[in-house]
This record gives structure tokens, sequence and C-alpha cells, in this order.
């Protein structure tokens, strides 16, 4: 073979290896959006799914083992239904009754969901306590930031 027809060979092997790492290392670009009530609804059909579902924090049920470095918590939609959820990862620091908890990862057994990333947003001094009352565009401004738009 000509060295020019290996470069190019080579250089075709190179980028498909970079790009199949990319799609490897990045399963939320495939993942599904859904209500806790979708996701309770049709949770046998989005087991291999990553999924991304959002609920408001219970903080009676929150359950820290930071030997494990563990957390089990419950989350509740504005509907009553309540999700049973595992991380395996740091507490996030403003985890207190009236926090909307946006989760990641996938669902395990019946109301049950192992969350691979936990985040916080919107504590309820700035909204009522459900989902329903949250406003993005008048929480962004008491915090003095512009809102993003849809």
């Amino acid at each position: 073979m000509k060295k020019n027809t290996l470069v190019l060979l080579g250089g075709f092997i190179i980028a498909g290896a970079i790009i199949f790492l990319l799609m490897a290392a990045t399963p939320g670009s495939s993942g599904v959006e859904l209500t806790m009530k979708q996701l309770l609804a049709t949770q046998g059909q989005h087991k291999d799914d990553f999924v991304t579902v959002e609920g408001l924090l219970q903080e009676k049920t929150i359950q820290w083992n930071p030997d494990k470095i563990e957390l089990k918590f419950d989350l509740k939609d504005n509907e009553g239904n309540t999700l049973h959820v595992i991380h395996n990862g740091p507490k996030p620091d403003n985890f207190s009754q009236g926090v909307i908890v946006i989760l990641q990862g996938s669902p395990t057994t019946k109301d049950h969901f192992k969350a691979e990333s936990v985040k916080t947003r919107c504590p309820s001094k700035y909204e009522g306590k459900d989902l329903k009352n949250y406003d993005p565009k008048k929480h962004a401004k008491m915090l003095n930031k512009p809102p993003k738009e849809n």
C-alpha cells in the first residue's frame, strides 16, 4: 500500500474511535426526559434508558450514609406520586424540604430509581411548595439573573 493510503486509513480509524468514545461517554445525550407520572406508568419500558425526572424532595425521608457515600430519599410530584431514590455519590449542599430535585439515571424495581446524578434547583422560599407554582422567570428575577429563553 502507498504511504498516503495508510495515513488516510489510519486517520479514519482514529476519527472513528474518537466518535465512538464520545458517544459512549455521553449516555445523557440519548436519554429520555419524563414526568414522574409518566415514568411510574411506564417504568418497565425504561429500565435500559437513561432517564431524567424531577420532583419535590421529601426531607423526612432523607437517609445519608457518609461511610458508604449513599443517599436515599423520596420525591413527590404535584399529583401525589412518590418515587424512592438511591444515589451513590455526594449529597447536594441545599438538600432540604421544598427543593426541586432533578435526577438522571434509570428506574429499577417498582417506584424505585437509581440516580447517577442528583441536582437541586429553586428552594420553596422563592416559590410555592409544588411544581405547578414554579416560575423560572420569577426565580431568575429574584436572583438578579436574566431568565433562560425556551
